[in-house]
């Protein structure tokens, strides 16, 4: 599916439909395209998502709310324009209008492109009777110009690389395989002008990549790492360094999950398909700043050679981990690739990985935990979440704590107690990047999944962190000042 947009000043005559995105005062106050009448017999209030179509003209009328005028934020415009993406995907051709509101245009119209398009999205590859989206013009009114059709191009471009995101997450796990990701992925980066640098088994074994090959033993495709670099064409305004999980398919290993437990686990690459989402998009965002991307990848499976619970690997800075329980085995291919991000001295680091359970039991399938060690970094982090409406909440990483990843035959252990493990998971991680570099780290285990359609979320995998990744990247000042100190509670 692709959509182009477009500014223009009125709604285009010829399009198949006009959609009028109107707020909850305006809906009271009386509207000239619509009987006042048939919203009331309809219940359409304007309230967020609503939407009211009818024909006219052998055309098709649409009124979409966005709720009271006050609270209009990009969210709601976001919310929006999925409602215009699902119940006006049939057409062809859509021109819309922007609701009278006091939000900055630029936002207004790369949250409503942004939401047409995921709001569209459907993953039809496996289906022999998929219906495809027919929509693929969108006529944004309101004005023309640079400024405003750039707002839509760089709408269209995030939202373009969070479809890709969510492409790679919902192939299965037996045709997206590591050698089949990584060639996906540097392909992405070929075409889209990157550096790409694959690592193949035996590069991973002669670099000391312990972790990622503890976790591949049980496997009998080989493991991969990918490298993507984007260089800015101006001065270098520092580096950001993006680290994704790529578990490609995890059955636990030896500790094996139940049945039901596996049923999804083929989105444990979401952290990784985020990373190469962002990275996909970089060229035309054209951030300052220079950003590098590493994403191990490989399955978890239970093959005769598998990692045994009690083995020791040793990770590529060096330290060594006791593996006690092989399905915590995010952590050990992070262990690996951070150490890496690390040697090339970026500015700061930002990982995500679908980690831990644990953080869905604290805030639900919505919000990613989001941990670090530089308190001006995770306020950046935050900034970009707001922007971006991918919700994250800030969890300590308390240094009391690591006594329970104490080992008595390795440097740690992958696991702590039951409670708070996506903290000790957190500390786990920490261990691998180099000191003086700020850090991050976004427990995606929650909202990279979703079982149902929700706005601008689709069944499936969401693509969750990539909207973010951007932002950071857009936005990226390195972080000054000392890192935060640790919590002793």
């Amino acid at each position: 599916m692709s959509i182009s947009y477009r500014a223009v000043r009125v709604l285009p005559q010829r399009a198949r439909a006009h959609v009028w995105i109107v707020t909850s005062e305006a809906v009271t106050s009386g509207l000239e395209q619509v009987d006042s009448r048939d919203l009331d017999n309809a219940d359409f209030s304007g309230q967020v998502g609503q939407t009211y179509t009818w024909p006219v003209n052998g055309r098709v009328g649409a009124l979409v709310g966005v709720g009271p005028r006050a609270e209009v934020d990009a969210d709601r415009l976001r919310r929006a324009g999925a409602a215009i993406g699902r119940r006006l995907g049939n057409h062809t051709w859509v021109g819309a209008a922007l609701p009278d509101v006091d939000l900055d245009g630029a936002i207004c119209r790369r949250a409503l492109v942004e939401g047409i398009s995921l709001g569209s999205y459907k993953f039809l590859t496996y289906k022999s009777e998929g219906e495809p989206v027919k929509l693929n013009r969108v006529d944004v009114a309101g004005g023309v110009g640079a400024t405003n059709q750039g707002a839509l191009d760089l709408g269209r471009a995030v939202a373009g690389a969070q479809m890709l995101a969510r492409d790679l997450v919902n192939e299965p796990g037996g045709i997206l395989t590591a050698p089949e990701f990584a060639d996906r992925a540097a392909a992405v980066g070929r075409d889209r002008g990157l550096t790409v640098k694959v690592w193949d088994e035996t590069e991973i074994a002669e670099g000391g990549l312990g972790g990622l090959l503890g976790v591949n033993r049980g496997s009998t495709l080989p493991p991969r790492l990918v490298e993507l670099t984007y260089d800015p064409p101006g001065p270098k305004h520092g580096t950001l360094a993006l680290v994704g999980k790529g578990i490609v398919f995890d059955a636990g290993g030896l500790s094996i999950k139940t049945g039901q437990g596996m049923m999804t686990m083929k989105y444990d690459m979401g952290g990784g398909a985020a990373v190469i989402g962002a990275m996909s998009a970089m060229a035309e965002i054209a951030p300052a700043a220079q950003v590098r991307a590493f994403v191990p990848m490989t399955d978890n499976m239970l093959g005769g050679d598998a990692t045994r619970p009690g083995d020791v690997l040793k990770i590529r800075n060096g330290k060594t981990i006791e593996v006690l329980n092989t399905d915590a085995e995010g952590r050990l291919i992070l262990a690996d690739a951070l150490s890496l991000a690390s040697e090339a001295e970026p500015d700061a680091i930002v990982d995500l990985a679908t980690l831990t359970g644990a953080c869905v039991v604290a805030l639900g399938p919505k919000i990613a935990g989001l941990m670090g060690n530089n308190d001006e970094w995770i306020d950046a982090v935050k900034n970009a979440s707001a922007v971006s409406g991918e919700r994250v909440w800030h969890l300590p990483l308390p240094g009391d704590y690591t006594k329970q990843i104490e080992s008595s035959v390795a440097d740690m252990k992958n696991i702590g107690k039951p409670q708070g493990g996506a903290l000790t998971a957190g500390l786990i991680l920490k261990e691998f990047v180099a000191e003086g570099i700020p850090w991050a780290h976004l427990d995606i285990a929650g909202p990279s999944w979703s079982d149902s359609d929700d706005a601008e979320i689709t069944k499936g995998g969401t693509g969750y962190g990539v909207r973010l990744l951007i932002e950071l990247a857009r936005d990226f000042e390195p972080p000054g000042g000392n890192s935060a100190a640790e919590s002793e509670e």
